[in-house]
């Protein structure tokens, strides 16, 4: 059975977890934003390509802003589950805390029960589009429906454990939020501003982001 998270149903009509049009809409959704860009890409193009209706897909989505926030939102509970069941067993926060950073970057491996979810596309379409779905005008309301929930709850699970680690830091909330945002700030960076970045895009990027991030933690919480 494939992986399904229980998202706000303000994001959608009809939750495409639960159909076989719905899981190939985000399918090739992903497979079509990561090719041509969130700007390029309309409901009209994912008709075409899935071999439906335009309307069958509004049935799911009122609009592909709120697919791009769908898809983000699996995104992010797709990392909490996997920082949530790998540190299950682990006492030792400072090792909570380096398990959860390796899943910050690490969240791209394909999960043979996701069958309708590329997490290694779906990863790079976070890093290059990802922000689309919250810096927008509408943020304030959007945030008071709760459409950014399962963001939330990610970085609530990375601040607890820093908590632990030092309960007298004050900043938990936003070093857990900077740790995920830079990690896909640094790719997004290295592969397209390198200049902006000290991480080389290339096969030793995620361990070189890995250890960044994880000196970075160390110097604020434990030094």
């Amino acid at each position: 059975m494939d992986i399904k998270f229980d998202l706000n149903k303000s994001l959608y009509n009809k939750d495409p977890q639960e159909s076989d049009l719905g899981k190939r809409i985000l399918e090739h959704s992903i497979i079509m934003i990561n090719d041509i860009g969130f700007e390029s890409f309309t409901f009209r193009k994912l008709a075409l390509k899935i071999g439906s209706a335009e309307k069958s897909i509004y049935r799911y989505f009122d609009n592909k802003h709120l697919l791009l926030l769908f898809l983000t939102s699996w995104y992010w509970e797709w990392v909490r589950y996997l920082i949530t069941i790998n540190i299950k067993n682990v006492e030792n926060p400072v090792k909570k805390l380096e398990i959860a950073i390796e899943k910050l970057v690490r969240a791209i491996s394909e999960h043979p029960m996701n069958k309708h979810i590329n997490e290694n596309l779906l990863h790079k379409v976070v890093i290059n589009e990802g922000g689309k779905a919250y810096h927008i005008n509408s943020i304030d309301e959007e945030n008071k429906a709760g459409l950014f929930l399962s963001y939330k709850k990610l970085v609530k699970v990375v601040a607890d454990i820093i908590t632990d680690i030092n309960p007298h830091f004050k900043y938990s909330t936003s070093l857990a939020s900077n740790l995920f945002e830079m990690a896909n700030n640094q790719v997004y960076f290295a592969e397209h501003l390198p200049k902006l970045s000290s991480i080389k895009s290339g096969k030793d990027q995620n361990k070189d982001l890995i250890t960044m991030l994880t000196f970075f933690a160390h110097k604020i919480l434990i030094n």
